[in-house]
Parts: C-alpha cells; structure tokens; sequence
C-alpha cells in the first residue's frame, strides 16, 4: 500500500507572451472536456464497468481523479482539484473503509461543508480535519439512505453533481430541493444528462431533482471536445482580422453548456459550423458591439475570457452571474481586477457576482510588459495570453498552470505562431 496520491508539482518560470499575427488558418486539436471527463470517471467506477473511458481529458483535475479511483491507498492529496475534491467527497463517503482527502493550501481554504453536511444527513461519517468547513477530512464510507435534501441552489453546482453522482446507489435515491436562484444550471443539466446516458432515469421539475434507486449501466464511452478550452480560441479569432479555424472533436450540440458562447461570438463576426471534423470557425468581417452585457450565471468558467477580450478591443460591459467566482481556484473577481488593472483597465464590481467597464484606459497606470499573476487558476493565464494580438506586451508567471484543463495550450499557441518564450 502506498501512502497516499500526491500529484502537487511546483512550477518556477515565466513566459514572454508576444505576436504579430493578423490572420489565422489551420486546426487546433483540443484537450477533451473535462467536465465530463470527471463525471464520467465515477459514473464508471459506481457501474463497475469493465470499459475505459475513451478520449479522457488530460488535464490535471481528472489525472488526479484518475489516479485516486485506481488507487490502492486511502490518503488522497488533489492539491488544486475542486471538482476531484468534491466529486470524491461524495463517492468515497458510501465507498466501505477509511479514507483522507486534502489538498493545496487554497483547498484547504475552499468551503465544503454545504456537501459535508448533505452527506451526513444521509447517513455520511465524515469529520473535518483542519478548520472547520474546509479540507482536509476524514471518512468513514457508510450505508447511505436517501431523503429530501435542501440545498442553496446558488452555490457552486459540483456539490449538486457530487450528490447526484451517487444518488441512483443511495437506499431509496435522493430528492434535492433547490433553493433561490440556480446557479450553473447548465452544469447540473450536464450531469444528469450524461447519467442518463449510462441509463439513469430522473424527474427534474421546477427546483426538484428526484433521482429513485437504480442501477447505472456499463457502457463503452467517449468523451467530446472541451467547450472551455474552445473559448480561448473563440477569443483569439475576435482578435485577429480574419482567419479560419477547425475545432477537432468539438461539438455545437453538446452536452456541455459553453456551447451557448458560439452565439455569444456572432457579434464579434465569427461563425460557426459543424463538419464531421469538428466545429470549423471563421471570421471574414471586423465587427464588435458598442457594449457587450452578459449573465453568466450558466456559464461562470468563460468569464475570464469575456472579460480579457473586452478589454483588449475596449469594449464597455457589464457582466452579472458570477457569484460563484470568489470560490474558485482564486477568487476570480479580485484576480481579474488586479491584473486588468496593469493594462489600466479599472474594473468595478457593483454589487456582489457583478463586473462592469466603461471601456476606458488609463494610459498613466499602464505597466510595460507587467507580469500576469495567475494565482493558481488556469484560467488567468488562458484567458490572458490572447490579449497580445491587442498588441499589448505581458509575461505569465507559472505558465505550467494550464495543465490543469488545457496541457497543450502554449504549443497550441506556438502553432498559430505566438511566441513563446521563458523569460
């Protein structure tokens, strides 16, 4: 026996993050979803089934997810991973024996307990180890029985996913009522979807999910392309003059709910099509709004990408939804207002889970060539790095950050000819 997973690795380096590129043509394979990669991987492991799931994402969160399911320890280090953390929070509580769960010093910051305390209500034996509320914790895997649950709709959908997850194997199924305003909708809608795939019935009316005792079926899937990793490439083509790009494996009828920025993009003049390839992108004509207003209360994860892109065209906007920001690998609000701060971009937050922009620069608070914090989050150095077509100049500290969802995304990048260069 081993003693334990740890998949922590620390990266020191800085990227030069330049181009002149005004036109792109070519093929980008993209990194499988992730979200679905990570479902996927307990929907197989609670099926007992005896097929591989294909096409697995790559990335950080589902390699440790991975390696934990296959692992023949009962001590699990996920270091950055939320949805390892919550989705293996839920299924090792109704999995016999004893087991630890921790992570990285931001997870160990990172609340649970609104998924803790639903599981225990089930019959859950599970105990925290550091503060209270927070990982690491111990389990003690249980029987569990199923009744109505109440949860906080507003909150981060993966505790909803975690405990759908497992309820078709709870004693009597589970019933969640949903209270206030569901945020990440799309997300939930996702899970149950894909449930539903490996032969999960469901009722699902107004904000009652009622999941009944069943069995999942084993079943030889493949997973599609990463809607999240294609909006960076959606925001690359809004930046360049024109170009046309094929998205492989990438679906617009897709599971996944950032399938919905295709339209988002329309405005920008990009359009999308869906070959047998993938989806084929193509911008022929330079266009943008006067303001762009956005709810991403369905999609939270693209947000960084908006935000960046806005910016670097100058673009005024106002975003709402986006409550569950504060939560994630960084609290994404205060990451973004700091580092578009640097470009001299002042971004304000009027109420809490909103962003807005006027659209002005200040050249006096323009930093040359200012080195992006990332904070841990991916998501800031992907949503960042194409802000160089805008012809601004930055550096991306810990730049490896992207393995957590997209590994390849800087040799994707060198590709279409950014250079990429440690500094």
């Amino acid at each position: 026996m081993t003693d334990g997973i740890n998949l922590i690795i620390t990266f020191e380096m800085i990227y030069q993050v330049t181009t002149d590129i005004k036109e792109i043509k070519g093929a980008i394979n993209l990194p499988a979803s992730k979200s679905i990669s990570n479902r996927a991987l307990i929907i197989n492991a609670l099926s007992y089934s005896p097929y591989p799931i294909r096409n697995l994402s790559d990335s950080d969160d589902t390699k440790v997810l991975t390696a934990a399911l296959f692992s023949n320890s009962n001590k699990f280090d996920i270091g950055h991973a939320g949805t390892a953390m919550r989705f293996l929070t839920a299924f090792l509580a109704k999995i016999v024996g004893e087991w630890e769960i921790t992570g990285s010093e931001r997870m160990q910051q990172r609340p649970i307990s609104i998924l803790v305390d639903a599981l225990n209500k089930l019959g859950a034996q599970i105990e925290y180890l550091g503060n209270e509320g927070c990982p690491p914790l111990k389990i003690l895997g249980s029987h569990l029985k199923g009744q109505t649950i109440e949860l906080d709709g507003s909150v981060s959908s993966q505790y909803i996913s975690a405990l759908l997850l497992i309820a078709p194997t709870i004693e009597n199924g589970l019933t969640l009522k949903l209270k206030g305003n569901i945020t990440s909708r799309s997300y939930i809608k996702l899970t149950l979807e894909l449930m539903a795939k490996f032969g999960i019935q469901y009722r699902w009316d107004d904000n009652v999910i009622f999941v009944p005792e069943q069995k999942y079926f084993a079943l030889d899937f493949t997973c599609e392309a990463d809607w999240s990793g294609a909006s960076y490439w959606y925001q690359i083509m809004a930046l360049v003059d024109n170009g046309e790009l094929l998205l492989e494996n990438l679906l617009l009828d897709s599971l996944q709910g950032d399938a919905n920025i295709a339209a988002w993009f329309e405005q920008f003049g990009l359009t999308s099509t869906q070959k047998e390839e993938g989806v084929l992108l193509e911008k022929h004509k330079n266009r943008q709004p006067e303001k762009l207003v956005l709810d991403f209360i369905e999609n939270p994860d693209v947000a960084q990408t908006m935000a960046c892109l806005c910016v670097a065209k100058n673009i005024p906007f106002h975003f709402s939804g986006l409550k569950t920001l504060k939560i994630k690998e960084t609290d994404r609000i205060t990451a973004l207002q700091n580092e578009l701060a640097k470009f001299g971009a002042s971004i304000a937050e009027p109420q809490f889970g909103e962003l807005a922009w006027d659209g002005k620069l200040d050249q006096e608070q323009q930093e040359e060539n200012p080195i992006i914090n990332t904070y841990h989050d991916h998501r800031m150095a992907l949503a960042f790095a194409p802000m160089v077509l805008a012809g601004f100049s930055m550096r991306i500290d810990d730049p490896m950050v992207v393995s957590k969802s997209y590994p390849g995304f800087w040799e994707d990048l060198k590709q279409v000819g950014f250079s990429i260069e440690a500094d």
